[in-house]
């Protein structure tokens, strides 16, 4: 074995220190790097002044290469295929082969630390340890691996393979164990992840910075490293028996600073704000390495990377059943299949009970419906309040024609009668014209009564629309004198309702007003009317296949002068309802009035009257029925 001791280079063997000549009686200096390479020969790099690199040979120094010639060097390394390879204190790695230097190659980027140790394959690949990581050499083309391949770190001091073909990295957070194959992967792409296992201080290593070549491997296959400090050695064959697997134990839940026992079926008062349970693992190897997953069934989706905390914290967490399972690994990486399990149940307070939120849906639906049942009433009201007034209204021009029109022409035929009586005999065509003059006033007062009576009381008297719409259809039908009038039909869906008896004269009015239109400008071959009464709404319409409207009318309010048009979309929109008229020329017209329910039938518990009186005579003449 050979030891470099101070300023000089010593052979131990045959349990001596023998030291080695000095040339021309000079000190060789203190050895940083020594190797024996194929041939035999043993290089030894001496850090004297002046600095050099020496070989040796048969216990001689055969030759001196000062830095002129080789640079200065940290480390060296046998190359299999003859040479050495060395690390020179710049941070480079270049081959020394038969007196000649040859190519550099850059092995440290950050920093100026040299390589501390350099080994040459076989296969022509060479490894240095530096501070940027594990460099690599191979055909020329260099590569690193680095903590972005998956080492814990950078700065690798050296490394040794055992007969197990794995690579042990001394490494400055640790020893480093790394498979050959994961080396190779890295050979062929230098950015794979390479899988490897880390022993740190709390697996007993003790990592430090060396002072010149620090590993070795021995023939009992103990893998050793030195430091400035100490020396450490790693059996690979121990560590390949892994132990096994470590259980895990639920000590105790906390509920808002309250201790519950972890029993089977465990019970917790309602609204936890803070949950707290605890766990533990009694793996006695490494404890520190002891990591756990936990989960909670019934909360959690997948399970939580807990590291080596032990405890798990919830909050807030709803009523219902839960099942908490923790599963723990040893400080090799495995874990246990079996977890521990708790199970615990939150009551529900009264406000999550589900009869609480089925009261809360009622009352809220409740709500609501009284809202748009007085929403409805509301609207109705104001519509009632409208009918009202128009009714008021025609009262009001009843009786002011009554009171004054009616009364002037009422007196006036008493003083034309007293005028007849009081002409002579033989005036008999000035008698008979006064006389015909009486007749015809007489007739107008009976028309204008007539007119008043209609004014205070519905058109249609029997409630029947239809009946009223089929007789204006009629008349203006025989009122047509070509031979080609068109065809008149009425068709009542639904059962037949009572109407509010204004809107029910607006309706009549309108849908006159539209066969006026259709009979008169249509020229069509059929008119149809459809009276709908549903649950939802009343819908009346006309439809004919005569010539159809413009479309420029139809914008409009018809034509110059005409107020057809114009006077169903104010009645429609008089008693609150939807008019919509359809028309292409030539493929006829369809007008359309829905009024919603809830404004267009007469209630049964409601009455509607109107002031004023009518008279009527039996048919002797005798006596007066006077209704309201």
């Amino acid at each position: 074995m050979w030891v470099g001791v101070d300023n000089g280079l010593y052979l131990f063997k045959n349990a001596r220190f023998l030291p080695l000549p000095e040339p021309n009686h000079k000190p060789l200096g203190m050895v940083v790097g020594i190797t024996e390479d194929t041939d035999g020969n043993i290089w030894a790099e001496c850090s004297g002044k002046p600095r050099k690199l020496v070989r040796i040979r048969d216990f001689q120094v055969r030759e001196e290469f000062p830095e002129s010639q080789v640079p200065p060097g940290h480390s060296l390394g046998a190359d299999p295929h003859g040479g050495i390879w060395i690390g020179t204190v710049k941070g480079d790695v270049a081959l020394f082969r038969n007196g000649i230097l040859g190519k550099k190659f850059q092995v440290n980027l950050k920093g100026d630390s040299v390589a501390d140790l350099i080994l040459a394959q076989e296969d022509g690949s060479v490894l240095a340890g530096s501070t940027d990581g594990l460099f690599g050499l191979r055909n020329d083309r260099a590569q690193r691996m680095t903590k972005k391949n998956g080492l814990p770190c950078n700065w690798v001091y050296s490394f040794v393979e055992d007969k197990h073909k794995q690579w042990w990295l001394n490494t400055e957070c640790g020893i480093v164990e790394l498979s050959d194959a994961e080396l190779q992967r890295w050979w062929t792409n230098p950015e794979t992840l390479v899988k490897n296992r880390l022993y740190d201080a709390l697996d007993g290593a003790r990592p430090s910075p060396p002072s010149f070549r620090s590993a070795a491997y021995s023939a009992d296959g103990h893998v050793w490293f030195v430091t400035g400090v100490v020396v450490q050695t790693v059996d690979p064959s121990r560590l390949l028996q892994k132990a096994l697997p470590t259980q895990t134990y639920i000590e105790s839940l906390i509920a808002d600073r309250k201790e519950f026992e972890a029993a089977p079926n465990l019970k917790i008062p309602p609204n936890p704000r803070d949950l707290q349970i605890d766990y533990t693992s009694p793996s006695f190897s490494i404890p520190q390495r002891v990591k756990f997953r936990y989960r909670l069934d019934g909360y959690d989706h997948d399970w939580h990377e807990a590291g080596t905390r032990r405890q798990a914290f919830y909050t807030d967490l709803p009523p219902g059943k839960y099942s908490f399972r923790v599963i723990a690994c040893n400080s090799d990486g495995i874990w246990n299949e079996s977890a521990a399990q708790l199970d615990f149940s939150i009551a529900p307070a009264y406000y999550q009970t589900n009869w609480f939120r089925a009261l809360c849906t009622v009352i809220f639906l409740a709500l609501l419906w009284a809202a748009y049942d007085w929403r409805v009433r509301q609207l109705q009201h104001q519509f009632d309040m409208t009918l009202e007034t128009r009714v008021g209204e025609r009262t009001r021009i009843a009786r002011d024609l009554h009171d004054t029109l009616l009364q002037s022409f009422q007196a006036l035929l008493p003083r034309l009668q007293a005028a007849i009586y009081q002409l002579p005999e033989g005036a008999a065509n000035s008698r008979k014209t006064l006389e015909e003059a009486v007749d015809q006033a007489a007739e107008a007062i009976t028309e204008g009564r007539d007119a008043v009576q209609g004014l205070r009381m519905s058109t249609v008297e029997k409630n029947d629309l239809a009946v009223a719409i089929r007789t204006v259809g009629e008349e203006l039908a025989s009122a047509e004198t070509n031979q080609s009038a068109p065809k008149f039909e009425v068709v009542v869906e639904g059962t037949s309702r009572n109407l509010h008896p204004i809107l029910r004269d607006e309706v009549y009015r309108l849908a006159a007003e539209a066969l006026r239109n259709a009979f008169r400008h249509a020229a069509a071959q059929t008119v149809e009317v459809e009276i709908h009464y549903d649950e939802k709404y009343f819908r009346l319409r006309v439809r004919d296949d005569g010539k159809g409207i413009g479309p420029e009318i139809l914008r409009g309010d018809g034509h110059k002068g005409h107020y057809g048009l114009h006077g169903m979309r104010e009645r429609a929109k008089l008693v609150g309802s939807k008019l919509t008229i359809w028309s292409e020329v030539d493929s006829g017209t369809e007008i359309e009035l829905m009024i919603p329910a809830s404004r267009a039938y007469a209630k049964s518990t409601r009455r509607f009257w109107y002031f004023g009186k009518r008279s009527a005579t039996d048919t002797d003449g005798k006596e007066t029925i006077e209704r309201e």
